[in-house]
Parts: structure tokens; sequence; C-alpha cells
């Protein structure tokens, strides 16, 4: 194509068409990374406004969107600027042992996130609900007021505690493995589940020692 190219060229450009034209394909690769990106962020916060995802969602979604597309023009770019396929797979699957040792040293972070995500697109539960973590249906748990869901953990306010205001945190991750009991908002929790969890928080007495007879 450059051999072509250089028919309608004056000479003193042949030269300059191996720069020019790399140049040029580079530039066409970043504005398109550029447009894909933003056609892609367009999408999720179209999609976000009609599912209601919540912003804490949003910000990891379009941070690996950001840095997919990074990675790839980066690829892309070598590319055009002559680094042999061969180098560019050594370093591809170099960098993907090391993101999959990394994954699996981090699957209790991870795995968090995960349920992180499933919790607010399929919402078993939400912001301003009450429940209780549950062993099995019969043994009580955990029972609180739901008032913030993040990425790692989803906070209750307490009400078996004795003292108000005292809060717990459960990893996401342990919720998926628990049967839980729910009271939408505005429904309130019966008297027996606050006296039954709050007995089970306090824990059974001991009996006191018998003196024996002299």
């Amino acid at each position: 194509m450059l051999s072509h190219l250089k028919t309608f060229l004056p000479p003193w450009m042949h030269d300059w068409l191996d720069i020019i034209a790399p140049g040029l394909q580079i530039l066409l690769i970043i504005a398109a990374a550029l447009l894909l990106q933003r056609l892609i962020l367009r999408v999720i916060m179209r999609a976000s406004d009609h599912y209601q995802f919540p912003h804490e969602l949003l910000s990891p979604v379009r941070g690996v969107v950001h840095w997919l597309i990074i990675g790839g023009t980066g690829l892309l770019v070598l590319e055009r600027l002559g680094v042999s396929a061969t180098v560019l797979w050594t370093a591809f699957t170099s960098f993907a042992a090391v993101a999959a040792v990394a994954f699996f040293a981090a699957w209790s972070v991870l795995s968090n996130l995960f349920c992180a995500l499933l919790i607010f697109t399929v919402g078993p539960f939400r912001v301003g609900d009450h429940i209780e973590l549950l062993d099995t249906a019969e043994k009580p748990g955990a029972l609180g007021r739901v008032i913030d869901i993040n990425l790692l953990y989803t906070t209750l306010e307490d009400c078996t505690a004795s003292e108000a205001g005292t809060l717990l945190q459960i990893p996401n991750a342990l919720i998926f493995q628990r049967v839980i009991r729910r009271w939408a908002a505005g429904t309130p929790v019966p008297e027996s589940r606050l006296r039954q969890g709050a007995g089970a928080a306090a824990g059974s007495p001991e009996p006191a020692p018998t003196s024996k007879a002299a």
C-alpha cells in the first residue's frame, strides 16, 4: 500500500511516509478507543438509570471498562510501532498469570464484591429493611435494620443490643451463606423476634452453684 501511495507523492515525502502512515494509524486507533469508551459508558449510564443501579456499583464497572480499553489500545499501538506479536503474547500471558495468582490471593475480597453486585441487582433486601441472618430456619442470628450496603459490607443497626446505635458489619459473602428473614421497610419486627434475638445475643445464664448442707 505504501509503495502505491509513493507513486502519487513527490520524492521528498517518500522518506517521511514510513513515519506518517503509522502515526495516522495510531491516531485512528486512539480516536476509535475514545469513541468506544464513550459509547460503552453511555450505555452503562442508561442501564443504570433504567434499572436504578446504585452509584457504588457504577464506579468499579466504569473503572474496569476504562482499563480494558486502555490495555487493548496499548497493544494495538505497540503492534503498529513494530513490536512483534510473540513479544506481545508473552507479555500478555505473563500478566494473565500474575493476575490469576492475585485473583486467588484476594478471593475473599472479590467474593464480597461479587456478592455486592448480586445484592444490588437481585435485591434480596434494601436499605431500610429489617433482616435476620439465620444459621438454620430455627436458630436466631444477627437481627437489625439495614442502614448501608457497600462493596464489602452490609451494615445493620442491631435491634437486639442493649445500647442504642450498635452497628453490625456483615461481609456480603456471608449473607449468601445464611438463611435471611426479611421485614420490608415500614413493617414492624415482631416483639417475639426481638426478645428471642436479645436472649440469643446475651446467652443463657449459668445456673448458680448450690451449697451443700453442713
